[in-house]
């Protein structure tokens, strides 16, 4: 790759007096109000705000992106000089050599029926004209490779269903960055990722800043995000720029209201704030006296797939491998990890959409495999599920009270009177206002559509709610506002909950106990406050240096951070699986695949250096304690 000439004294970007709204027939209807800012080569600005105060719209309005009905009804946005505004569609498509834009949504940007490395080719011979095929596909993998998808010529002609998530938005910005532009605009591009896979984006930014003049321009819903990426931040609140200050003034000492309210709302990981002793558990009883609710039992599942080239030969996923733990009534119970972990094929396992492959999953003592007809109606009655996208998971032409209706009825309910008195109960529960009733989902915030999909979960009173990444698709100030509707919802309903997330700040706030999964196994299982003061695997270690905060870090992203992807799991190497990517492997860790060992009581990490402690009480081994037998008869 060569860097671009751009004069280093003069901004990339700058905006003027920019002011978008909706053309309606009543009249003009602002989002964004006299924006203005510069950008210069090299620099990275971050903009920030909560949903609705109009980033998205500022990031397509500065690469001239923006659909009817939205307008532009001032200002300029000067691209290396030149106003884009105005230009004519042939230049602008020029242009688009010079800016690339890249989305929160990997897994929607791509044509699902072409490889993904093909996609990327032809963009590049479209912009580009002369370009030769052979020149492309080596451009492309040079630099799939400089973003670490690993294995990049091999993964050039996987289909987009092949990539994890975090592979599928570093392809994206492959796919922004081959033509070596000048200008990118990162619009909220690490909010579905996991930890490490986001740092390692961030990462890969300032080093395109750093070593190709490129300017980047990142939009995020989270300040600690922001932090991390940018050294200017512009805080947005209702379609203006309401503060901007350099990234560590700005959060040090916070001038507008609405910054210092977003500064309050950020999570506290280590110090101080609620989240020191999770909620969940002041109102819990201590101990094993507990009811058990959910029990696994070594749950294994394995997923049968086509060999590449290959006319009948198959490969063996080995996607959840002997995973076993207790959930007790009451618990806030965590499940974290990558992406590609396997935290969502247990969720399909716990909630009964697939059967294991071997094992046992337990609800009450009976197993949930051989649950049929009306035992079968009852624990889908018992357990509900809230899953991550708050738009796709909500019929778009059906009124909300109908879809609320929709769990009541296929359970046997028939009063109309009583169906429409239990919806309006469980809509005021989950703050949503009665007159959402006869209305449809569209037009409704993400926030708003979250809070169906929780009461679409509660109206039929379960014990035990699975949320599979739920907040991972709103903004702070949202997330915020449900995190304390969930531990409002525990107390009245008797709810046990699971939460599936790679959110570590979230699961530190209302998570009592806490799983840590890698390449389909439990590799710690700890109580919250032993897990992020005192983690005895690598890989909980290197998860937690990954976070972004506000605070002063515990753990050292250069001491502990993770590059690439975990091993694949069809050939898992041998001995520990984590030995890869782990800064303290040595040679028994070659051969030998450690167990979880116990770390004191209820806290248990499957690593050789952690140095077994006493067994729990009533403990039988007589020596180091295996994983079932600490698990199960720990005080």
């Amino acid at each position: 790759m060569t860097a671009a000439v751009i004069s280093p004294t003069l901004p990339v970007l700058d905006v003027r007096g920019l002011t978008v709204g909706v053309r309606q027939q009543a009249g003009f209807r602002p989002i964004l109000h006299d924006i203005s800012f510069t950008l210069m080569p090299r620099e990275i600005v971050g903009i920030v705000g909560a949903s609705g105060a109009g980033k998205t719209v500022l990031s397509k309005a500065v690469v001239n992106w923006l659909e009817a009905p939205l307008a532009i009804d001032g200002g300029e946005v000067r691209f290396e000089g030149a106003d884009i505004l105005g230009l004519a569609a042939g230049d602008m498509r020029r242009l688009r050599r010079r800016v690339a834009y890249v989305g929160a949504n990997p897994m929607g940007a791509l044509d699902p029926t072409l490889p993904v490395g093909r996609q990327i080719v032809e963009k590049l011979m479209a912009v580009v004209p002369g370009s030769s095929r052979r020149e492309s596909e080596r451009r492309a993998i040079e630099l799939l490779e400089a973003v670490r998808i690993p294995s990049a010529k091999s993964r050039f002609h996987d289909y987009p269903s092949q990539f994890s998530g975090g592979m599928m938005q570093r392809a994206l910005i492959v796919d922004a960055l081959i033509t070596n532009p000048a200008l990118l605009v990162a619009d909220n591009v690490t909010q579905p990722l996991d930890v490490t896979v986001g740092a390692q984006v961030i990462r890969l930014m300032k080093e395109l800043a750093r070593d190709f003049d490129t300017a980047v321009l990142f939009v995020s819903s989270s300040l600690p995000v922001a932090r991390e990426a940018a050294s200017r931040i512009l805080v947005m609140g209702e379609g203006r720029i309401v503060e901007e200050q350099a990234t560590e003034a700005l959060i040090a000492n916070p001038r507008h209201a609405y910054t210092v309210n977003l500064v309050e709302q950020t999570p506290k990981i280590w110090s101080g704030g609620a989240a020191t002793q999770p909620q969940a558990t002041q109102s819990l009883e201590t101990g094993s006296d507990r009811e058990v609710v959910i029990s696994l039992r070594d749950v294994s599942q394995i997923y049968r797939v086509k060999k590449r080239d290959s006319f009948a030969g198959v490969n063996e996923v080995r996607a959840v491998r002997d995973v076993t733990f207790d959930i007790r009534r009451g618990d806030s119970f965590g499940i974290v990890g990558e992406s590609g972990c396997g935290k969502s094929t247990l969720m399909r396992l716990l909630s009964r959409l697939e059967l294991p492959e071997s094992g046992e999953l337990l609800c009450h003592g009976g197993d949930i495999g051989k649950l049929r007809g009306k035992g079968l109606l009852d624990f889908r009655k018992r357990l509900q599920l809230v899953l991550q996208d708050p738009f796709g998971s909500l019929p778009p032409r059906t009124a909300v009270g109908r879809m609320l209706e929709e769990p009541l009825r296929a359970h046997g309910w028939r009063d109309r009177k009583v169906i429409r008195e239990r919806v309006l109960k469980v809509m005021g529960d989950v703050g949503l206002a009665p007159e959402l009733y006869e209305e449809l989902p569209l037009g409704l915030s993400a926030g708003q559509r979250q809070r169906i999909n929780v009461a679409r979960a509660l109206v039929l009173d379960p014990e035990i709610l699975i949320m599979d990444e739920t907040l991972s698709a709103l903004d702070q100030t949202e997330q915020f506002k449900l995190l304390d509707l969930f531990q409002k919802l525990q107390r009245e309903y008797d709810l046990t909950y699971i939460f599936i997330s790679h959110d570590l700040a979230m699961v530190r706030k209302v998570c009592n106990r806490v799983a840590v999964m890698y390449l389909g196994a439990v590799v710690e299982l700890a109580e919250n406050e032993r897990l992020f003061f005192d983690p005895g695997h690598p890989y909980t270690k290197a998860l937690l240096s990954a976070m972004p905060v506000l605070e002063t870090r515990r753990y050292q992203p250069e001491d502990c951070l993770l590059d690439g992807e975990p091993p694949s799991p069809i050939d898992l190497p041998t001995g520990c699986c984590f030995k890869t990517r782990c800064p303290l492997a040595f040679d028994k860790c070659d051969t030998i695949s450690p167990s979880l060992m116990a770390r004191g009581n209820r806290n248990f990490a499957a690593c050789h250096l952690v140095t077994s402690q006493a067994a729990p009480p009533n403990s039988q081994s007589g020596g180091q304690p295996g994983p079932r037998e600490t698990e199960y008869q720990s005080a």
